[in-house]
């Protein structure tokens, strides 16, 4: 068994996954790579034993084609379409041999010692299920990527047009910016860019829930492990780049569906049918609101491009009912 095995998961970022490669030691030469070392060390001193598995989501980008002829020693799986993140995520995991798995984002850059680090926590805390690096944005500023669980307050409002709304104070806590962006904590989830697992967990509370598409999959997660004892711990000394949302910036109706499917079916999962219900029929009066509001600035002639992107976005939101 591998220290640690890295599942990246990527959908037509070809030229971000080249650079994710070789932020983890990967060479562009064909040939098994060295697996003792170049990533860093355990706990114990010795360099990490690694293995990385690429997950292509049915890219028409060249993505395949560029693992295949830069990356030989890549174990590849290339779907011919794409399956989802949960689901491409646990196809990576079911041929893992890590004691550890990162699942990590193909638009990432990995820093200094940040995997070595990150194993190095969990091998020194048995009881810590997930280790998750501080994110970077690429100018160097940190991303929030701590959370506490959301309320169904949270819920109505973050990432609607009511967010200006929001109570003083609600979203501070609820990203954990009333806590110091330096110091090693537990928090409830993190987001998923970057997520250290332990093997031992994974075999405890299962594989990513496939009923999400994209997003909240790892807010379940997280709370399934947290649900069973397990702790999830926030680690700033080590660090990722993260360049947010590359892949899901090519398609934004479905990125409002996705986002928004699965926070209700999060809701639905871990709070009640009534819940989840209630919460997508207000997301849904919200899009009829933001097509109304859109509608208006194109009449205007404010933006006009501008207006009918999103105005056809939210159309699909609203013909997709938010059904899972």
């Amino acid at each position: 068994m591998v220290d640690l095995s890295i599942v990246i998961v990527s959908w037509n970022v070809s030229g971000l996954l080249r650079r994710c490669l070789n932020s983890i030691g990967c060479p562009e030469a064909p040939g098994v790579r060295d697996r003792s070392g170049g990533l860093g060390l355990g706990a114990d001193g010795t360099d990490l034993t690694t293995e990385i598995i690429v997950v292509d989501n049915g890219s028409c980008d060249g993505s395949v084609e560029m693992v295949r002829k830069h990356f030989a020693d890549v174990i590849l799986i290339a779907n011919e379409e794409n399956l989802g993140f949960s689901a491409a995520t646990n196809q990576g995991i079911g041929v893992a041999h890590g004691r550890h798995v990162l699942v990590l984002n193909p638009d990432t850059e990995v820093t200094g010692d940040a995997l070595g680090t990150l194993v190095a926590f969990a091998d020194a805390h048995s009881d810590v299920a997930m280790a998750a690096p501080q994110l970077l944005n690429p100018d160097g500023t940190i991303q929030s990527s701590r959370r506490r669980f959301p309320t169904l307050l949270t819920a109505l409002l973050e990432s609607t047009w009511l967010e200006p709304c929001v109570p003083p104070g609600m979203l501070k806590r609820y990203y954990v910016l009333d806590r110091p962006d330096d110091v090693i904590q537990d928090v409830d989830w993190v987001t998923g860019a970057a997520m250290l697992v332990r093997r031992e967990a994974i075999d405890d509370v299962g594989l990513l829930d496939e009923g999400f598409f994209m997003y909240s999959e790892e807010l379940d997660w997280c709370r399934r492990l947290r649900e069973k004892g397990w702790r999830v711990v926030y680690v700033p000394t080590a660090q990722i780049v993260h360049y947010a949302g590359k892949s899901s910036e090519q398609v934004v109706g479905a990125r409002h569906i996705y986002f928004q499917t699965s926070k209700v079916r999060y809701f639905k999962k871990h709070h009640s049918q009534l819940t989840g219900e209630a919460l997508r029929w207000f997301l849904l009066a919200n899009y009829v609101w933001q097509i109304g509001l859109e509608g208006t600035k194109w009449l205007v002639g404010h933006k006009r491009p501008l207006r009918a992107r999103r105005i056809a976005a939210y159309h699909q939101v609203l013909a997709s009912g938010l059904r899972s």
